[in-house]
Protein backbone atom coordinates (compact mmCIF):
# COMPACT_ATOMS: atom_id res chain seq x y z
CA UNK A 1 0.00 0.00 0.00
CA UNK A 2 1.69 3.44 -0.94
CA UNK A 3 1.24 6.54 1.13
CA UNK A 4 -1.83 8.37 0.79
CA UNK A 5 -2.16 11.98 -1.07
CA UNK A 6 -2.24 13.61 2.45
CA UNK A 7 0.90 12.26 3.20
CA UNK A 8 3.08 14.22 -0.03
CA UNK A 9 1.61 17.68 0.37
CA UNK A 10 3.08 19.49 -2.52
CA UNK A 11 5.86 21.85 -2.59
CA UNK A 12 5.58 25.53 -2.71
CA UNK A 13 8.50 28.04 -2.89
CA UNK A 14 7.01 31.27 -0.34
CA UNK A 15 6.57 33.17 1.29
CA UNK A 16 8.12 34.77 1.47
CA UNK A 17 9.90 35.12 -1.99
CA UNK A 18 12.46 37.71 -1.18
CA UNK A 19 14.07 35.96 1.23
CA UNK A 20 14.44 33.01 -0.91
CA UNK A 21 14.96 33.71 -4.73
CA UNK A 22 13.67 36.45 -5.50
CA UNK A 23 14.92 39.92 -5.14
CA UNK A 24 13.34 42.88 -5.79
CA UNK A 25 15.69 45.88 -6.67
CA UNK A 26 14.61 49.39 -6.56
CA UNK A 27 15.75 51.92 -9.13
CA UNK A 28 14.94 54.82 -6.74
CA UNK A 29 12.22 55.77 -4.55
CA UNK A 30 10.87 58.92 -6.28
CA UNK A 31 8.00 57.34 -7.93
CA UNK A 32 6.46 54.45 -9.61
CA UNK A 33 8.18 53.64 -13.19
CA UNK A 34 7.61 50.82 -15.57
CA UNK A 35 9.40 47.98 -14.42
CA UNK A 36 12.26 46.07 -16.78
CA UNK A 37 10.86 42.67 -17.84
CA UNK A 38 12.27 40.65 -14.42
CA UNK A 39 15.95 38.56 -15.01
CA UNK A 40 16.10 35.07 -14.63
CA UNK A 41 19.71 33.57 -13.63
CA UNK A 42 20.21 30.67 -13.48
CA UNK A 43 23.06 29.23 -11.41
CA UNK A 44 23.23 25.75 -11.24
CA UNK A 45 24.82 25.00 -7.71
CA UNK A 46 22.50 26.66 -5.67
CA UNK A 47 19.24 26.67 -8.36
CA UNK A 48 18.04 30.31 -10.02
CA UNK A 49 17.83 33.49 -8.86
CA UNK A 50 15.31 36.28 -10.20
CA UNK A 51 15.56 39.84 -10.16
CA UNK A 52 12.77 42.07 -11.00
CA UNK A 53 13.68 46.06 -11.42
CA UNK A 54 11.49 48.89 -10.96
CA UNK A 55 11.24 52.68 -9.61
CA UNK A 56 8.70 52.44 -7.01
CA UNK A 57 7.82 54.63 -3.68
CA UNK A 58 9.31 54.14 -0.29
CA UNK A 59 5.63 53.55 0.71
CA UNK A 60 5.32 50.86 -1.62
CA UNK A 61 8.40 49.07 -0.51
CA UNK A 62 7.67 49.52 3.03
CA UNK A 63 4.16 48.17 2.65
CA UNK A 64 6.06 44.96 0.93
CA UNK A 65 8.34 44.31 2.98
CA UNK A 66 6.19 44.57 6.42
CA UNK A 67 3.60 42.59 4.81
CA UNK A 68 5.69 39.75 4.31
CA UNK A 69 7.61 40.01 7.54
CA UNK A 70 3.84 39.63 9.17
CA UNK A 71 3.47 36.48 7.10
CA UNK A 72 6.39 34.95 7.79
CA UNK A 73 5.20 35.34 11.51
CA UNK A 74 1.98 33.56 10.79
CA UNK A 75 0.31 36.93 10.98
CA UNK A 76 -2.75 37.04 8.06
CA UNK A 77 -2.92 41.24 8.40
CA UNK A 78 0.39 40.42 6.28
CA UNK A 79 -2.16 39.89 3.52
CA UNK A 80 -3.73 43.36 3.43
CA UNK A 81 -0.51 44.84 3.40
CA UNK A 82 0.71 43.04 0.46
CA UNK A 83 -3.06 43.91 -1.17
CA UNK A 84 -1.85 47.72 -0.45
CA UNK A 85 1.20 47.21 -2.26
CA UNK A 86 -0.31 45.56 -5.02
CA UNK A 87 -2.28 47.93 -5.61
CA UNK A 88 0.04 50.68 -5.64
CA UNK A 89 2.30 49.07 -7.97
CA UNK A 90 0.35 47.22 -10.16
CA UNK A 91 2.65 46.54 -12.78
CA UNK A 92 4.81 44.76 -10.67
CA UNK A 93 4.84 41.12 -10.00
CA UNK A 94 6.89 39.97 -6.66
CA UNK A 95 4.34 41.17 -4.40
CA UNK A 96 1.49 39.86 -6.64
CA UNK A 97 3.49 36.34 -6.34
CA UNK A 98 3.49 36.68 -2.07
CA UNK A 99 -0.12 38.03 -2.38
CA UNK A 100 -1.03 34.56 -4.28
CA UNK A 101 0.84 32.61 -2.21
CA UNK A 102 -0.24 33.92 0.86
CA UNK A 103 -3.75 33.63 -0.14
CA UNK A 104 -3.41 29.66 -1.36
CA UNK A 105 -2.31 29.69 2.53
CA UNK A 106 -5.05 31.01 3.90
CA UNK A 107 -7.67 28.46 1.91
CA UNK A 108 -8.72 31.07 -0.96
CA UNK A 109 -7.74 29.11 -4.27
CA UNK A 110 -9.67 31.76 -6.17
CA UNK A 111 -8.23 34.53 -5.19
CA UNK A 112 -4.29 32.74 -5.26
CA UNK A 113 -4.83 31.67 -8.80
CA UNK A 114 -6.08 35.74 -10.02
CA UNK A 115 -3.01 37.16 -8.27
CA UNK A 116 -1.01 34.43 -9.89
CA UNK A 117 -1.96 34.27 -12.97
CA UNK A 118 -1.78 38.56 -13.13
CA UNK A 119 1.95 37.88 -12.09
CA UNK A 120 2.40 35.70 -15.42
CA UNK A 121 0.65 38.51 -17.30
CA UNK A 122 4.39 40.98 -16.41
CA UNK A 123 6.39 37.68 -16.40
CA UNK A 124 4.79 34.81 -18.55
CA UNK A 125 8.37 32.58 -18.35
CA UNK A 126 8.59 32.71 -14.01
CA UNK A 127 8.83 29.25 -12.81
CA UNK A 128 8.19 30.09 -9.14
CA UNK A 129 4.89 31.15 -10.61
CA UNK A 130 3.83 28.35 -13.01
CA UNK A 131 4.90 26.00 -9.84
CA UNK A 132 2.53 28.00 -7.52
CA UNK A 133 -0.07 27.84 -10.30
CA UNK A 134 0.22 23.98 -10.37
CA UNK A 135 0.00 23.81 -6.73
CA UNK A 136 -3.22 25.48 -6.48
CA UNK A 137 -4.57 23.87 -9.91
CA UNK A 138 -4.10 20.34 -7.98
CA UNK A 139 -5.77 21.49 -5.05
CA UNK A 140 -8.40 22.44 -7.53
CA UNK A 141 -9.02 18.87 -8.78
CA UNK A 142 -8.10 20.59 -12.37
CA UNK A 143 -4.82 18.04 -12.69
CA UNK A 144 -4.26 18.35 -16.49
CA UNK A 145 -4.01 22.39 -16.01
CA UNK A 146 -1.59 21.28 -12.78
CA UNK A 147 0.81 19.44 -15.18
CA UNK A 148 1.06 21.98 -17.80
CA UNK A 149 1.81 24.16 -14.82
CA UNK A 150 4.52 22.02 -13.55
CA UNK A 151 5.94 21.46 -16.71
CA UNK A 152 5.81 25.08 -17.69
CA UNK A 153 8.17 25.88 -14.37
CA UNK A 154 10.88 22.91 -15.49
CA UNK A 155 10.58 24.34 -19.39
CA UNK A 156 12.26 27.29 -18.05
CA UNK A 157 14.14 25.65 -15.31
CA UNK A 158 14.76 21.49 -15.34
CA UNK A 159 16.47 21.76 -12.21
CA UNK A 160 13.43 23.20 -9.96
CA UNK A 161 13.03 20.17 -7.58
CA UNK A 162 9.96 21.74 -6.13
CA UNK A 163 8.40 21.36 -9.40
CA UNK A 164 9.85 17.97 -9.99
CA UNK A 165 8.62 16.58 -7.13
CA UNK A 166 5.52 17.86 -7.25
CA UNK A 167 5.34 16.97 -11.24
CA UNK A 168 6.13 13.62 -10.06
CA UNK A 169 3.32 13.10 -7.15
CA UNK A 170 0.65 14.56 -9.39
CA UNK A 171 1.75 12.02 -12.32
CA UNK A 172 1.87 9.53 -9.30
CA UNK A 173 -1.51 9.80 -7.44
CA UNK A 174 -3.14 11.52 -9.39
CA UNK A 175 -3.02 11.33 -12.67
CA UNK A 176 -2.16 7.51 -12.50
CA UNK A 177 0.64 8.27 -15.28
CA UNK A 178 3.34 6.19 -13.49
CA UNK A 179 5.96 6.10 -16.25
CA UNK A 180 5.96 10.09 -15.73
CA UNK A 181 6.19 9.29 -11.92
CA UNK A 182 9.33 7.32 -12.47
CA UNK A 183 10.94 9.60 -14.85
CA UNK A 184 10.11 12.76 -12.45
CA UNK A 185 11.03 11.18 -9.21
CA UNK A 186 14.30 9.76 -10.43
CA UNK A 187 15.53 13.38 -11.83
CA UNK A 188 13.80 14.85 -8.55
CA UNK A 189 16.34 12.73 -6.54
CA UNK A 190 19.13 13.64 -8.63
CA UNK A 191 18.96 17.46 -6.88
CA UNK A 192 17.46 15.91 -3.84
CA UNK A 193 19.51 12.74 -2.90
CA UNK A 194 18.64 12.67 0.73
CA UNK A 195 14.98 12.40 0.54
CA UNK A 196 15.01 8.99 1.90
CA UNK A 197 10.39 9.31 1.51
CA UNK A 198 11.29 10.47 -2.42
CA UNK A 199 13.13 7.08 -2.70
CA UNK A 200 10.33 4.59 -1.15
CA UNK A 201 7.71 6.79 -3.30
CA UNK A 202 9.95 5.56 -6.32
CA UNK A 203 10.61 2.30 -5.49
CA UNK A 204 6.94 2.21 -4.60
CA UNK A 205 6.21 3.08 -8.17
CA UNK A 206 8.52 0.76 -10.00
CA UNK A 207 6.83 -2.45 -7.85
CA UNK A 208 3.58 -1.20 -9.36
CA UNK A 209 4.53 -1.24 -12.87
CA UNK A 210 7.37 -4.26 -12.60
CA UNK A 211 10.42 -3.03 -12.66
Amino acid sequence: MYPSAGSRAPTAVGPALSTLILTLALAGCGGTGKPQPARIEIQEEVGFVITEEARITSVVRADYDEGVRLLEQGQPEGIELLAKAVEEAPELSAPRIDLGIAWHRAGNLEAAEEQLRKALETNPAHPVVHNELGIVYRKAGRFAEARQSYEAALGVYPGFHFARRNLAILCDLYLADLECAVENYRAYLETAPDDKEAEMWLADVRNRIGQ
